[in-house]
């Protein structure tokens, strides 16, 4: 199998599997009981915080284990809108971006249901990007939170987050963003990079799915989500996963360290594309062409349906996906691509392929060909064998 939908999961590194037995089948304690067994499993999550918080460039204290991405997002988004409207009823605005994950865009529309906040929303150019100028312009005094994500899980185009912060700063406004698809590419510098809060996800990095964090600056307004035992410093009540800390920041230091191998990814990235384009002419390249996650390369193909094309991959033993995998059982166009301009005939022939450190340049060009064959069969004028 060539697998490339790394962008919807990663396989758990060995390593990781290494150290999760021990952690499951030894030190089991409640890390909020007060003996030897549970001070053991309060040492290894306090160790799996520290750990994580060093790859941040933040404070332990500022990191939140959570279930994952969607629980991150979620959190932010809710807990610091509904804290800072609680100190300031003038608090009314939430502001997002057009292409944000699912997580973010309906825990907006749910602070509008139910609690009442208007969401402004910043569109991005035809190459997914949150341009500062139009950010800035819909930063007001009423904004409790904005959102930007760090880098698209659907067309891989970076923001840059640090200006769209500064400007955020001198609102008076936090800035959260989803960097769930950012670890093991980019920095994860929470300092240099500015916000408020930032949300990742452990089955992208190589850890089980289940588990992820929430870094949340200190001083932060945030009103928690889940009340019950005032764990994690009354942020997130419930018994913590210890194994699952443990495996997330074993998981992410791997991640990080990766990331001084990104240029060769970059690379190949680069020369499977011009590939794929030269065995499809017709194939249009989505996102932004520089500023894209070095393991992301999208495309539309106009004439074939996306799913069509997936499956015929498939038959050939090539795995990969015809967008976001969040968005479960959905057959509408992508709004990330109809946001970019894309008509929405043409967004559903959209595939992604999104590629892991290890991915061969092998297994490339066999399936930018794979995708030349297919095309020249289903459609003939649109691939070239």
């Amino acid at each position: 199998m060539i697998y490339l939908d790394a962008a919807a999961t990663t396989p758990v590194r060995p390593e990781v599997l290494q150290v999760l037995w021990p952690v499951l089948a030894g030190t089991f304690g409640n890390p909020a009981s007060h003996h030897e067994v549970g001070e053991g499993a309060r040492a290894l999550l306090e160790d799996a915080r520290r750990r994580v918080a060093a790859v941040l460039g933040c404070r332990p204290a500022e990191v939140l284990f959570t279930s994952g991405g969607t629980e991150a997002d979620n959190a932010a988004l809710k807990g610091i809108a509904l804290a800072r409207r609680a100190r300031d009823p003038r608090l009314d605005r939430v502001l997002i971006s057009t292409i944000e994950h699912p997580a973010v865009v309906e825990s907006a529309e749910y602070l509008a249901r139910v609690h009442g906040f208007s969401v402004d929303v910043v569109p991005v150019d035809g190459q997914g990007v949150v341009r500062p100028e139009a950010f800035g312009a819909l930063l007001g005094e009423r904004t409790a939170v904005a959102s930007v994500m760090y880098a698209n899980n659907e067309v891989g185009t970076i923001q840059d987050l640090p200006a769209l912060a500064d400007l955020a700063r001198q609102a008076g406004v936090p800035l959260h963003s989803d960097a769930v698809q950012a670890a093991g590419a980019l920095s994860l510098d929470v300092r240099g990079l500015g916000v408020a809060a930032l949300s990742l996800a452990g089955h992208k990095v190589g850890a089980p799915k289940g588990n992820g964090v929430l870094f949340l600056k200190a001083r932060t307004p945030f009103e928690a989500l889940l009340h019950g035992g005032g764990q994690q410093r009354d942020r997130r009540s419930g018994t913590e996963d210890v194994a699952g800390a443990v495996a997330f920041a074993t998981a992410l230091e791997l991640a990080d360290a990766e990331r001084q191998a990104v240029e060769g990814l970059r690379s190949r990235r680069d020369r499977f594309i011009r590939a794929v384009q030269e065995a499809a002419p017709g194939a249009i390249l989505t996102g932004h062409p520089v500023d894209r996650l070095p393991g992301s390369a999208s495309f539309c193909f106009p004439g074939v349906a996306g799913e069509t094309v997936l499956l015929e991959l498939e038959r050939r033993g090539i795995v990969c996906s015809s967008g976001s995998a969040c968005a479960a059982g959905s057959s509408e166009p992508s709004a990330v691509l109809t946001a970019l301009g894309i008509p929405a005939d043409v967004a559903l022939t959209a595939v992604r392929f999104s590629l892991q450190h290890d991915t061969s340049e092998e297994d490339l060009l066999t399936t930018a060909r794979a995708v030349g064959e297919i095309l020249t069969r289903l459609a003939p004028g649109t691939g070239t064998l």
